[in-house]
């Protein structure tokens, strides 16, 4: 069965305009037809048609069905946008079938990208919540002041993931089940000495994902799935 996002559901039973569009012109769903919704806050609905007309699908709700999370914690990932925005994008999706609850892009010294299309990486987040059948949906964070995000309060483990040399631990050896985590992922270039060291002095740990050296959305892809790993219930 189709699943569609609906995040006002609860308050408005009327797809969205480009849901609507895809339910009614595209699959050709019409009146009377049972659909499957999520309010990307995490909860799957049972839904009948009742009302379709060119622009217009609203519904009826049958059954509301609330979904535990799939993991314990929040997981968060922080990275600087990669040039291409294609592996920005590419990241974002892959970050949301696997799991994940935050995503932070960073403006850093050596950030390769000063603008960030949200709206359209917020529309692929949603197309890989449906797809992977995820009943949350990340919350999406623009572009960030890489000072203002190493200095606000949080509360869980936190880890800046970098290339120079000196003592690092391992991700996967660090992170704790249950207990909410960051993970720092800087651009092609790498963080700034100054900013690992402003880091670390505000309660950030220096981290390896490995041996191999990797591209920017590779790393963060590697991060995020070591937290859902030790994270999944």
């Amino acid at each position: 069965m189709h699943l569609f996002y609906t995040p006002d559901i609860q308050t408005n039973a009327e797809l969205p305009e480009e849901e609507a569009a895809h339910c009614l012109r595209v699959l050709r769903l019409t009146q009377g037809d049972e659909i499957e919704l999520t309010d990307g806050k995490g909860n799957f609905y049972r839904a009948r048609i009742s009302v379709a007309t060119n622009k217009r699908c609203r519904v009826d709700l049958m059954e509301t069905i609330p979904q535990e999370p799939l993991w314990s914690g929040h997981l968060h990932l922080a990275l600087a946008p990669t040039k291409h925005s294609d592996r920005t994008e590419w990241l974002a999706e892959k970050a949301t079938e696997i799991g994940i609850d935050e995503l932070t892009f960073l403006q850093c010294r050596f950030s390769e990208r000063k603008v960030l299309k949200t709206e359209r990486i917020h529309k692929i987040l949603v197309s890989a919540a449906k797809q992977s059948l995820k009943a949350r949906l990340p919350q999406l964070n623009g572009l960030t002041d890489f000072r203002a995000f190493v200095t606000r309060p949080f509360a869980g483990q936190k880890f800046i993931a970098h290339c120079y040399e000196g003592d690092k631990l391992q991700l996967k050896d660090e992170l704790r089940q249950g207990e909410d985590a960051v993970v720092m992922i800087g651009p092609e270039g790498d963080f700034s000495e100054e900013e690992v060291q402003l880091a670390l002095a505000n309660g950030f740990r220096p981290v390896s994902l490995g041996k191999s050296r990797l591209r920017t959305e590779t790393a963060a892809l590697v991060a995020c799935h070591l937290m859902n790993l030790t994270h999944t219930r």
